[in-house]
């Protein structure tokens, strides 16, 4: 429902049926294969692969289970990287010389320093996801796909676990921020059409912290 209830949006938007919802559980082989055979379905290639799926999960050191670190694991990492090689025929076949496929992976800032809150699997399968990143683009940069990657800080999402759903939550998520706010979903957009352009066609295997800041100046 809520795959269906994204993608009618984003149709209403363009005023067209651009956008298909294919829900699927990218942690998993079946899963994976699904989406890539529903993509299959409707078009030749792949311009752009966006590896957003993620999970996280936060417990104290004493108490933190073995099972969020599989979980994670599972999503997090291993997902991304079974999605793309999957992809890659269809990457490959939609990639030229003049202008090459992405592949944008989406990790975070706590894969780049440590985290307030005590989310070990989250932050470890992150900064996995940069060494992935980087990985992955020396091995694609022959057969013109791009891969770089993009490290979000604090926006409204629902995986977030302090979803600032109140005004005083929002302004104490803003305090820790240099740049005073949170993310806006235009921030994001905007790194992403950057990586997905011509425009980075010279940046290879690089991570964007799109985070007001944080990472640099807090």
């Amino acid at each position: 429902e809520a795959c269906d209830a994204a993608a009618e949006e984003m149709n209403n938007e363009v005023g067209a049926a651009r956008c298909h919802s294919v829900p699927a559980d990218l942690s998993t082989p079946d899963g994976i294969a699904a989406l890539v055979a529903a993509v299959g379905d409707r078009f030749d290639g792949v311009d752009v692969l966006v590896n957003n799926a993620g999970a996280t999960w936060g417990a104290p050191i004493d108490d933190y289970p073995e099972d969020a670190f599989d979980k994670l694991w599972g999503i997090n990492v291993k997902g991304p990287f079974f999605l793309t090689q999957a992809f890659l025929p269809m990457l490959e076949a939609a990639a030229g010389d003049e202008d090459p496929a992405r592949v944008i992976n989406i990790a975070s800032i706590d894969g780049l320093r440590v985290p307030a809150m005590p989310t070990y699997a989250y932050s470890s399968t992150k900064a996995g996801v940069l060494a992935l990143t980087r990985h992955m683009a020396r091995d694609l940069l022959a057969r013109n796909i791009r891969v770089n990657a993009i490290a979000p800080g604090p926006f409204e999402s629902k995986m977030m676990a302090f979803a600032p759903d109140t005004e005083e939550k929002r302004d104490m998520v803003s305090s820790t921020v240099p740049a005073g706010r949170i993310g806006s979903p235009d921030d994001m957009a905007a790194a992403a059409l950057f990586l997905a352009s011509r425009a980075s066609d010279y940046v290879i295997g690089e991570t964007i912290a799109v985070d007001g800041g944080i990472v640099n100046l807090a």
